[in-house]
């Protein structure tokens, strides 16, 4: 059906001119229209009209916001929501003064998790799931990625993946699955880790691939977790069948993960704490996306990743929640925001672009979703403000009233 926007306070574009992302000092160019309306016609934003000429359009139905924001749907481009059990122990752990790496090598943290999802049905894991994956599109989330990483063996990788794809099925939004069966060596694998890397290459990602189950791969590439040649051999399988790259590296320690990335043309690198200063440069130099995640930060009271020297070196940079149950409990978006401009410095208008044009540069949807652009999927967050400010401004607290994807009124908290 032909629909109408009406009657927005302020219109944040967040417009590329094409380009369809936005590095360095571009970050704060987010573009806002007031007195204008959008038109959209079969899921895709058809016009910006001002105010003033809808006496000219006839045959759409029209939906009055009332003078709220309109942002660009907002993206999620790193996630970890399929999973089971609690890790609260661990928590309390952390507040006594374990570090992340000794509850790791206790036999906590990821694998923590593993030994829950093992023991959880296909069916439990998805009815878990859905409440996290409603509560995201309340906060006007339109596109939404969600690893793998979890089960550490075929059979429970396959598994989580598979609640993914059902999960994609169920909802309307985007769901981007991401296979990362590289998260961590699992305990019955600690003394044969060139095996688990082989079941990795040789099986799981040959059969995720043929499935078409995940499109991309990830790895961590950590001291507790894969080093860099480890980590290009798991890439190096993953391109021959098709899979685009992501990482994880540089969280707690620096240990060649970046030139890997960069060597296997990854779509982004994700946390970044740890990076060094000659890697800001080459990432900065690239077209892959740093996905900055200052929520594991606060979770594990940590260094924040450089955003400033990072986007002043003109890299492309995207935050998200990083939400798992163990090192960023977290699935905020709108806190993540907050956090990024009070404790990374970013501004209000580089946070913006982080939440949409460049995190779905960082799920390859850029070309489609982002920003407000004609001829763009009519992907929309409509939050109940007076300025855009107002969204990272009120820590903690959720404006968003009506979620739109593809033109289609998905949450409606705003009775109109």
């Amino acid at each position: 059906m032909k629909k109408i926007f009406t009657n927005a306070g302020q219109i944040v574009t967040v417009n590329t001119n094409g380009k369809n992302y936005k590095r360095g000092n571009s970050l704060s160019e987010i573009h806002s229209l007031t007195e204008h309306s959008i038109i959209v016609d079969k899921g895709k934003i058809l016009d910006f009209i001002p105010n003033q000429s809808l006496h000219k359009v006839s045959g759409y139905q029209e939906i009055n916001l009332g003078g709220k924001i309109i942002l660009p749907g907002l993206i999620e481009c790193h996630t970890h929501s399929v999973y089971s059990g609690s890790r609260s122990n661990e928590f309390r752990e952390k507040l006594n003064g374990k570090s992340y790496e000794e509850i790791s090598k206790s036999g906590g943290g990821i694998n923590h998790t593993v030994r829950s999802v093992r023991e959880t049905s296909i069916n439990q894991l998805l009815s878990q799931a859905k409440s996290r994956i409603e509560y995201f599109i309340s906060q006007g989330i339109t596109t939404l990625e969600i690893k793998s990483g979890y089960g550490l063996d075929f059979n429970n990788e396959i598994k989580i993946l598979e609640v993914i794809k059902a999960l994609n099925n169920i909802f309307p939004i985007d769901i981007v699955p991401t296979f990362l069966g590289a998260h961590t060596i699992p305990l019955e694998y600690s003394n044969r880790r060139a095996e688990y890397i082989s079941s990795v290459t040789t099986q799981m990602i040959p059969y995720i691939a043929k499935n078409k189950l995940a499109e991309f791969c990830d790895c961590f590439c950590e001291i507790t977790a894969f080093s860099a040649d480890e980590t290009d051999e798991i890439f190096t399988s993953a391109i021959k069948h098709g899979l685009n790259i992501k990482l994880h590296t540089d969280q707690f320690n620096s240990i060649g993960g970046i030139n890997t990335a960069i060597k296997n043309n990854s779509v982004s690198i994700d946390h970044l704490e740890a990076i060094k200063a000659e890697d800001i440069l080459r990432v900065a130099g690239s077209e892959t996306v740093c996905v900055l995640l200052p929520g594991s930060s606060f979770y594990l009271n940590r260094e924040y990743a450089p955003a400033r020297k990072l986007i002043e070196s003109n890299a492309i940079i995207a935050i998200s929640t990083d939400f798992n149950p163990g090192s960023s409990n977290i699935a905020d978006l709108n806190l993540i925001m907050s956090i990024a401009a009070i404790k990374m410095g970013m501004t209000i208008e580089e946070i913006i672009s982080a939440v949409t044009i460049n995190p779905a540069k960082a799920l390859n949807r850029n070309l489609k979703v982002g920003s407000l652009e004609i001829n763009k999927d009519a992907d929309f967050a409509i939050f109940n403000a007076e300025d855009y400010a107002e969204i990272v401004y009120s820590v903690g607290k959720n404006l968003n009233v009506m979620t739109v994807k593809n033109g289609n009124i998905i949450y409606n908290s705003y009775i109109n």
